[in-house]
């Protein structure tokens, strides 16, 4: 998405501008002072989460890079604020009014969704309301270069966990895997002043798979950037927390459940914590790869 010539694509990019800048600043934290903002023992995948704290293959392979996710409740005001490194407290500002931007360009992209399969005017959107309580957040992430003898995926192939997403890259590595059979892995080139917009696992399961939440990963940047640290900066949105991630009503284009089909009784809040802490070396004495999974294997039958 070109996020160019309008007063909020502006916005944003000058927010991702600041946050950008402080991510080294956040990084190069010690890792004892970072490992005291994560969360993830008490059930929270928001604050810090270390390299290698997850699987990302049925393999067992570890990840190669670090996280920081700040929750948007926490920002706007709906939540109780979290602890957080002095870098975080003093960007606030920075991250309410990224939060805001990218808000609104999740309700464009919700908006124009709405209209495909015909639902109800603002359904999605009523759905994903800024105040709304939610697991919505601003994830940085730093992935730094990998050995030249031992190059392996950074983050595994995966779907997103929620509704809309916004990546901001400045260096390659993210791969898509198109649709059809016998695809091929293909890189996301970055470019100056756009966004990368995907949907993620909340917009198969509201849509019975008529929009698909696609398949990526991220690997060793390419070419000339192999030796670059790979930062980023993402806001995920996704639906409030007790909204059921089950087929949406009102519209005659959804396709309808096969004959006997019951969807899981779940909720946005448990799907998340489930997909976000499911892989969590910390938290499991033993990871089983395929439960914490999303919609993959679904979006590969429609392929």
């Amino acid at each position: 998405m070109d996020l160019h010539g309008t007063h909020t694509g502006n916005n944003i990019l000058k927010n991702a501008d600041r946050l950008f800048a402080i991510e080294q600043e956040l990084f190069d934290l010690s890792l004892e002072e970072k490992q005291r903002y994560d969360f993830s023992k008490e059930g929270s995948y928001f604050g810090y989460k270390a390299q290698g704290a997850s699987v990302v293959d049925k393999k067992g392979n570890l990840d190669r890079n670090e996280f920081y996710n700040v929750s948007k409740d926490d920002i706007v005001g709906v939540s109780t604020p979290l602890p957080a490194p002095d870098v975080i407290h003093r960007e606030r500002a920075t991250l309410k009014s990224f939060i805001e931007n990218a808000h609104s360009i999740v309700g464009i992209v919700l908006r124009i969704l709405n209209q495909h399969p015909q639902l109800p005017s603002s359904t999605l959107t009523n759905l994903h309301r800024l105040r709304g309580v939610s697991g919505d957040q601003v994830r940085f992430i730093k992935a730094p270069p990998q050995p030249k003898d031992d190059k392996q995926t950074a983050l595994g192939e995966h779907t997103d966990f929620g509704s809309v997403t916004i990546l901001f890259n400045r260096v390659g590595g993210l791969q898509v895997l198109p649709p059809g059979q016998g695809a091929e892995w293909c890189y996301v080139r970055p470019l100056p002043g756009h966004a990368i917009i995907n949907l993620g696992d909340a917009m198969v399961k509201f849509t019975n798979g008529l929009l698909r939440s696609n398949i990526h990963r991220v690997v060793s940047p390419p070419g000339a950037q192999t030796n670059s640290t790979r930062y980023s900066l993402v806001y995920f949105a996704r639906p409030e927390d007790e909204v059921k991630l089950k087929r949406l009503d009102g519209s005659t284009c959804i396709p309808p459940l096969p004959e006997g089909v019951v969807e899981e009784d779940i909720n946005s809040k448990d799907w998340i914590k489930r997909r976000a802490l499911g892989n969590r070396v910390a938290l499991h004495k033993e990871i089983d790869f395929d439960k914490f999974m999303g919609t993959e294997q679904q979006s590969r039958r429609l392929a």
